[in-house]
């Protein structure tokens, strides 16, 4: 056996585990990758050279062309973008999600909302925050089968990433939609009043369909200026509720921050745009509108 396609579903400590037609092997990366400054993600499609069928080991001699990928977190080729964020214990963080999304689209990712740990809180103001936003948003619970059934139905035959915040409970919605998982879960600092990290690299777990579910790393915040930088004159069209006003705008170059006659902003003070949504535009701007290729992290 000369080559094996296959998909990268982890990598830890300098190994990574790539699922072909012919089983999983352990493999380890060509050292021409680490020459070129290139690192193998999670869901890359790859070949193989070096085949030890018996033993299960090969390198990875190739990296197919990606079709997307995310720096934070590391995956690629992925259909959808699973942004879990809890009503509170941690407290909802608008801006962090608002971000996520517009990296998301950026790249040519579906982003679904899940609200989580329902049971605790009244969810109704988050679900309206993002009523106007174009973005699914399913409201959950480790309780709630019928949440459960309709998540399942949007993972089934994708490649899907969950990620948010420390402690939202991504692990935790997991374990309840595919039983036989078990990621590790924790709880959230009563002292800090965030999640503790429990999930430690990506993996990717293979579901019905032939779909896939990835766990991801939690975090506190997220800094889009030096990872998963989007442009700053695409990032309008990041917002979608911003679509049916951006065209009545006064001016064509309009950015939608403070120019005289821009539509977007009239909107926003009629109450057709959630300012939330609003606000986390113009802060993700400011963050993103002076920066040069070269600061960007890859």
């Amino acid at each position: 056996m000369n080559s094996l396609i296959g998909m990268i579903l982890k990598g830890i400590g300098g190994f990574y585990y790539v699922e072909t037609k012919e089983g999983t092997f352990e493999c380890r990366a060509r050292g021409i990758f680490r020459k070129d400054g290139v690192t193998p993600y999670v869901g890359d499609r790859v070949e193989l050279s070096e085949i030890d069928s018996k033993e299960k080991k090969a390198s990875i001699e190739k990296i197919l062309p990606r079709k997307n990928s995310l720096v934070r977190p590391p995956v690629a080729n992925i259909d959808q973008l699973i942004i879990v964020a809890s009503v509170c214990k941690p407290n909802f963080n608008a801006l962090v999600i608002d971000k996520l999304i517009a990296v998301a689209y950026s790249n040519d990712i579906k982003p679904v909302i899940v609200i989580s740990k329902s049971d605790l809180n009244d969810p109704e103001k988050f679900l309206n925050m993002y009523s106007k936003s174009g973005v699914d948003i399913i409201n959950s619970s480790k309780y709630d089968e019928e949440s459960h059934k309709r998540i399942r139905n949007i993972l089934s035959g994708k490649v899907s990433a969950f990620t948010g915040n420390s402690g939202v409970g991504k692990s935790t919605l997991l374990n309840c939609l595919y039983k036989g998982l078990f990621l590790k879960t924790g709880d959230v600092s009563k002292k800090l009043k965030r999640g503790r990290h429990t999930t430690r690299h990506v993996e990717l777990f293979p579901i019905e369909n032939n779909g896939y579910v990835a766990d991801t790393p939690g975090f506190s915040s997220i800094d889009i200026s030096r990872f998963n930088v989007v442009n700053k004159d695409e990032l309008k069209y990041c917002f979608k509720e911003f679509s049916p006003f951006m065209c009545k705008c006064k001016f064509n170059s309009c950015n939608h921050i403070c120019e005289k006659g821009c539509e977007v902003i009239e909107a926003v003070n009629k109450g057709e745009i959630c300012r939330s949504r609003y606000n986390s535009y113009v802060n993700i701007y400011n963050e993103i509108k002076d920066i040069k290729e070269w600061d960007v992290k890859q």
